[in-house]
């Protein structure tokens, strides 16, 4: 196993509401030092899987400013202070599509891209839906797209379902099934 290395010093670069720009000096065991910049957000995020009856997803439809156009995935959203990651989960469920979840499972906790990144979303399975609605920050309303999961090949291939959490979340679920 090797020895982790040694952080020199943490530079705060930018803060802004969701997330710190850190420059970090480290030094490696071999004793070589580098500089890294990384991403950190402020609380973690879920992403919710709802699944209304077995072998049925429901997916979100909703605009994605970094890509300029609107996308297909799964219910998400970031983790307010002191908050569960099932909490979470089922808060944004209620906000993002109107429903609640009496079973709320974790599937896994993934990292986008740990290299640069310090953050982490968690995979939830929400099953046994009801109607239940919180007022959330979205802008206009979210679209509901019922899938078959048995037609999970097509969602794979659709140009709009680029997500890579909503993907792997969607392989995850599948394996369980």
């Amino acid at each position: 196993m090797r020895k982790k290395p040694q952080i020199l010093q943490v530079t705060q670069l930018a803060k802004t509401q969701i997330f710190t720009i850190e420059g970090v000096h480290l030094r490696f065991a071999n004793h070589i030092e580098r500089h890294f910049e990384r991403l950190q957000l402020h609380h973690g995020a879920v992403l919710v899987i709802p699944q209304p009856e077995p072998g049925l997803i429901w997916l979100a439809r909703e605009y994605a400013v970094g890509v300029e156009h609107y996308e297909l995935g799964f219910p998400k959203g970031l983790m307010e202070q002191g908050e569960s990651p099932l909490a979470a989960a089922h808060r944004e469920l209620q906000e993002e599509l109107g429903y609640g979840a009496k079973n709320l499972q974790l599937l896994k906790t993934v990292t986008l891209a740990p290299g640069y990144m310090g953050h982490v979303t968690h995979i939830i399975l929400a099953t046994e839906l009801y109607p239940s609605s919180l007022p959330g920050d979205e802008p206009e309303p979210i679209e509901i797209v019922p899938w078959r999961i048995s037609e999970s090949d097509a969602l794979l291939a659709r140009e709009d379902f680029t997500d890579a959490r909503s993907i792997a979340a969607l392989l995850m679920m599948e394996r369980k099934q």
